[in-house]
């Protein structure tokens, strides 16, 4: 099982170090992402934090989900997977192969 976090509620200042350096207090912390605007390169406030393991993973929840960074509560949570995201034509159902 993947030891990944979602953390939201950032403000639009928190840096990935920043992010790193805080939840390195709840054990060896494997990644950080900050999800960025494209093109602008401004966050959107939320990322996601590896850690190496799960015990990790439940620490940096009860020492975080709560947490006051930046005068904004953070919301830290169990990173969901990734849903598939389906183009137009997946979308519409029915035949897609359809020649005219």
């Amino acid at each position: 099982m993947e030891a990944k976090l979602y953390v939201g509620n950032l403000s639009y200042d928190t840096t990935e170090q920043g992010l790193r350096e805080l939840f390195m207090q709840a054990g060896n912390v494997v990644s950080v992402a900050l999800i960025k605007e494209p093109g602008t390169n401004r966050s959107k406030g939320f990322g996601f934090v590896e850690m190496s393991s799960q015990s990790e993973v439940q620490k940096a929840i009860s020492m975080f989900n709560g947490y006051s960074l930046n005068d904004r509560q953070l919301k830290v949570n169990p990173a969901k997977p990734r849903e598939e995201r389906g183009g137009f034509r997946q979308q519409r159902g029915g035949n897609n192969n359809r020649r005219y």
